[in-house]
């Protein structure tokens, strides 16, 4: 009975509500209580103060009010470290099944005053997150699974990449976040909670191979062409304008009249990607080897189309069509539950089709090659 009601009123005080946009620290987020030392220091002091009136020591008064004073402006000192701080919540790439997902957070100081040591970790203490690469600044470092601390200068923004694992297909949402500081002599434990509504896609992790489905293998039929240099594509009567070298000469001297050659350039063969082609059993192992299917298929510049029980997208190619069939394969047959709101998150982070973009590379023995992230940078100007 006295740890549910205690948990109603834990959740009471530290309710928090899923958020979006930038988050101010005001005093009514911050959370303040002694640390292990401050307790102890506290002990000390008491049993100094009792000294002092036992033996009535001037200067052991002097000494133990001095202490307690510089505690009373180190709690002061950790609010501050906090007060005011600006956060808002940045893209989430989509990624593959056993990749680490990484949601951006960006921290922005309006005040003269620096912020040092701040930690970063999730609600429930999990690993925390490492700055990225241009905000290696204040880094005082520690393995991934320990806090991690990093400054934010005065009047300037820092990003901090928050890794989490995705383990599984479908919205990974970022979760409740805990921000704390125990600077400057660690006597406080001084920290707000955050909670975005930020989430990003997971894809099924593609099987290493999954050759494209036999009864599917294109062999010319469905070949769509538009007008160009490649494939002669036969002749058409002369209209006045048309370039002397695509005049066929060679019919006009069998007396055939004035023709001139047309030219295509081909499109792409055309598939399909259907769910019940797979030959796996379970559902995930289908999911894996369409996503596998997926790939290849816009790899190799095919117009392909994807069947699921729940519906189906026409064939089509190109960046949007693969990202689009990926999302698909991702949400299938996911209970209601699982996913959020249409108010809560990014979707993909709006820069998903990049994440994936470096699978689209010939599989490799580990299943997906390593340098994801700098493959997708590449791909960055192609996105509208």
């Amino acid at each position: 009975m006295l740890a549910k009601l205690k948990s109603r009123f834990r959740a009471w005080l530290f309710r928090q509500k899923i958020e979006s946009g930038t988050v101010t620290l005001t005093q009514r987020r911050i959370f303040i209580l002694p640390t292990r030392q401050g307790l102890a220091l506290a002990l000390v002091l008491g049993l100094m103060l009792l000294g002092d009136i036992n033996y009535n020591l001037s200067l052991g008064y002097v000494l133990t009010f001095l202490l307690a004073m510089m505690a009373v402006m180190s709690m002061l000192h950790a609010f501050r470290n906090l007060a005011h701080l600006e956060i808002r919540a940045g893209r989430a790439d989509a990624l593959f099944s056993g990749e680490t997902a990484e949601f951006l957070l960006h921290f922005h100081n309006r005040s003269k005053l620096s912020r040092y040591q701040l930690c970063l970790r999730r609600g429930n203490g999990e690993a925390v997150g490492h700055l990225t690469a241009s905000s290696l600044r204040g880094l005082s470092g520690a393995g991934s699974r320990s806090p991690l601390r990093f400054d934010v200068p005065a009047r300037q923004d820092t990003e901090v990449s928050f890794p989490l694992p995705a383990t599984r297909r479908g919205w990974l949402p970022l979760g409740m976040l805990t921000l704390y500081t125990e600077f400057p002599l660690g006597l406080f434990h001084a920290w707000s909670y955050l909670h975005f509504d930020t989430r990003c896609l997971v894809y099924p992790k593609p099987l290493d191979h999954a050759p494209l489905p036999p009864d599917n293998v294109p062999d010319g039929a469905g070949r769509r062409s538009i007008a160009g240099d490649d494939d002669f594509a036969g002749l058409r009567n002369y209209i006045a304008g048309d370039a002397l070298p695509r005049i066929a000469w060679k019919a006009l001297a069998r007396e055939q009249g004035l023709q001139v050659k047309q030219f295509s350039t081909p499109l792409g063969e055309q598939m399909w990607l259907d769910f019940s082609a797979a030959p796996d059993r379970s559902e995930e192992d289908k999911l894996a080897r369409m996503a596998r299917w997926v790939l290849d298929a816009e790899r190799q510049g095919l117009r392909y189309g994807l069947r699921l029980p729940d519906g189906e997208l026409p064939p089509d190619s190109g960046i949007a069509h693969r990202d689009e069939c990926l999302r698909r394969i991702a949400l299938f047959n996911l209970p209601a539950t699982s996913l959020p709101s249409p108010a809560g998150g990014r979707g993909a982070g709006g820069r998903g089709g990049e994440f994936a973009e470096h699978a689209l590379r010939p599989s490799s023995s580990s299943g997906l090659p390593a340098g994801a992230r700098t493959a997708s940078e590449g791909f960055e100007k192609e996105r509208p």
